[in-house]
C-alpha cells in the first residue's frame, strides 16, 4: 500500500496526508526536489482486511464515560471525520492515523461467538454495552457485512441492554430489532450531530450522512418508539459553536429526548491532521480556531486529564457549557422527570447457557 504523505485534499476523504506511524522504527518523508514525481490520485479506494476477534468487549474504568464496556465491529472508519479521536488507534495496527484510518479498514469477525463466551462466564455482570465506543458501527462497510445487525439480534435473544451512538442513517435498516429491544427497555440511541452546514459537513465528515438525513433518522427512531437523543460532538470553537441553538432546536423538533456534548479533542496525530485540514479548507479561520482550542486546553492542543478531556477548561469552555445547559432547559431536553424512563433494564438478561436450543 503506498504511503501518501504529500499533503493534498482528496475527494471523499477527510485527512490530507498520512502522518508517520509513531511505533515504526523508521520514518520517511516525501519532499519536492524539483524532479518529476508521479501524481498522487485524487480518489482513493477503500481496502478491507479481516481480523478474527479474540475478544468482543473492550473494558474501561474512565470516570469521564458513562459505560464500562464497549463493542466495535470495525477498526478504522470510512466516514473520514477529520476530528475523530479514534484515529491514533490505527497506529496499533501498523497503519497511519491519517488517510489509512479512513481507507484501510479492518472488519472483525466471530464477535457473536466471543460475546457468547463472555456472557457465559460466571463472573459476567450485565450492564449496558456501548455500541460503538471507538469507530461507527454503522459506517458504510456495515451495509455489506451486516455484523452490527448480527450482534443486535444476539443481544435481543439474550435480553442484554445496549446503547448505540452513530451518525449513519443505516441504523434505520434495523428498525425491527431496535423496536423489539425498545419494547423491552433494552436500547437507547444517540445520533451524533456536528453541524447543520452541509458544505462544512462535506469536508469535515466526508462520507457521513448529511445533517438532514441525521435529523430524519432521529425522527424515524422517535416515531418507532425507540428512545433517541443527540450528541453534539465535537463542538469546534470558532467553527461550529455558533450553531448550538439551531442544532438543539432541530434535534428537539425531530424527536430527540436528550442531548450531550463534547469539546473538540485533538490527541496525538489528530492535532496536526486537524490543523492541516483547517489550513486546506478554512485558512481564514485556522488561527482563530486553534487559538480557542488552546485557550480551552491550558495552552496545549490537547489535555488528556480525566475531568478535562471531554469539556476543556477556561472561559470559552465554560461559556459553551453554560450555553448548552440553558438551551437544553429552554427546549425541555434532558428533563430529569423523564430520565428514569430512559434507564435500560439489566434484570432481564439471560445468559446463553440458559436459552437451551437457541445456542445448540
Amino acid at each position: 500500500m503506498p504511503n501518501f504523505d504529500i499533503k493534498q485534499a482528496r475527494k471523499g476523504r477527510g485527512a490530507t496526508y498520512n502522518p508517520s506511524n509513531r511505533f515504526a522504527p523508521t520514518h520517511s518523508e516525501t519532499v519536492d526536489d524539483g524532479w518529476w514525481q508521479e501524481e498522487m490520485p485524487t480518489r482513493l479506494a477503500t481496502v478491507v482486511s479481516e481480523e478474527r476477534a479474540r475478544s468482543a468487549l473492550a473494558w474501561n474504568d474512565s470516570p469521564d464515560l458513562a459505560f464500562d464496556r464497549s463493542l466495535n465491529p470495525y477498526r478504522g472508519c470510512e466516514h473520514g471525520c477529520i476530528y475523530c479521536y479514534a484515529r491514533p488507534s490505527h497506529a496499533y495496527w501498523d497503519m497511519s492515523p491519517g488517510i489509512d484510518f479512513e481507507t484501510r479498514l479492518i472488519a472483525r469477525s466471530g464477535l457473536v461467538d466471543r460475546l457468547r463466551e463472555e456472557f457465559c462466564k460466571r463472573s459476567y455482570e450485565c450492564r449496558p454495552i456501548a455500541f460503538s465506543g471507538n469507530t461507527d458501527c454503522y459506517q458504510p462497510l456495515e451495509a455489506e457485512r451486516g455484523t452490527s445487525r448480527e450482534i443486535l439480534d444476539f443481544l435481543l435473544k439474550c435480553r442484554h441492554p445496549v446503547s448505540i451512538i452513530t451518525k449513519s442513517a443505516l441504523i434505520l435498516r434495523d428498525l425491527d430489532l431496535l423496536g423489539e429491544l425498545a419494547r423491552q427497555r433494552l436500547v437507547r440511541v444517540s445520533i451524533s450531530l456536528t453541524s447543520l452546514d452541509t458544505e462544512l459537513k462535506r469536508s469535515l465528515e466526508p462520507r457521513a450522512a448529511s445533517p438532514t438525513a441525521r435529523l430524519r433518522t432521529v425522527q424515524r427512531l422517535h416515531e418507532a418508539g425507540i428512545p433517541v437523543g443527540v450528541m453534539v460532538a465535537p463542538v469546534i470553537p470558532g467553527l461550529t459553536d455558533h450553531e448550538l441553538d439551531r442544532l438543539l432546536a432541530a434535534a428537539r423538533d425531530a424527536g430527540a429526548q436528550w442531548a450531550g456534548w463534547t469539546l473538540l479533542r485533538l490527541p496525538r496525530e489528530v492535532a496536526p491532521l486537524f490543523e492541516d485540514w483547517l489550513e486546506a479548507h478554512y485558512p481564514e479561520r485556522a488561527r482563530k480556531v486553534m487559538s480557542l482550542v488552546r485557550q480551552s486546553r491550558g495552552g496545549a492542543d490537547y489535555d488528556s486529564r480525566f475531568g478535562k478531556r471531554m469539556r476543556g477548561e477556561g472561559v470559552f469552555a465554560e461559556l459553551i457549557a453554560q450555553r448548552f445547559d440553558k438551551i437544553c432547559r429552554r427546549l425541555g431536553l434532558n428533563d430529569p422527570a423523564t430520565s428514569e424512563s430512559r434507564q435500560l433494564d439489566v434484570t432481564a438478561f439471560r445468559p446463553p447457557r440458559a436459552q437451551g436450543e437457541l445456542f445448540e
